[in-house]
């Protein structure tokens, strides 16, 4: 593959993924499964990783999630910054959002985890104080979410 076909393939991927984040997170109508969407983003991570001249700061590999229908949460600023896997898929792409998070934090591995099924992509962060559920916010782009 020429640059100039990778870097029409990448515009082209980009485009449907917005378009798609924008049909699952916004619209709530989601039209490919969640499968073709993991499929889509990775086609488009390995042609970034394989012409790194192609990369921007604006690609929808580097976004998590997308914004809500405003009518219906309340924006919310998360304390802390809320990461996505990234669609790990092995122990090796574990490891390397476990290596993301100790960046993040300053700090070095091994972290404890607790793993849990996915459900349909749902991100939750839940506050509690003095062990008593305050509310709960939806991931959002990872900084900002809604209650």
């Amino acid at each position: 593959m020429t640059l100039e076909e990778a870097r029409r393939r990448v515009n082209e991927l980009r485009d449907l993924i917005r378009y798609h984040n924008y049909r699952y997170y916004v619209l709530d109508s989601p039209e490919i499964s969640d499968a073709e969407y993991d499929r889509l983003l990775r086609e488009l991570k390995e042609l970034e990783e394989r012409f790194p001249e192609l990369r921007s700061p604006d690609s929808p590999t580097l976004q998590v999630g997308a914004k809500p229908l405003e009518a219906t949460f309340r924006a919310i600023r998360h304390p802390t910054r809320m990461y996505s896997l990234d669609n790990a898929f092995s122990l090796e792409e574990v490891r390397a959002f476990e290596e993301r998070v100790g960046r993040a934090l300053g700090r070095e591995g091994p972290f404890a985890y607790t793993v849990e099924h996915k459900v349909d992509g749902l991100s939750v962060n839940l506050y509690y104080e003095d062990g008593v559920l305050v509310y709960g916010a939806t991931r959002g782009d990872g900084e900002v979410g809604r209650r």
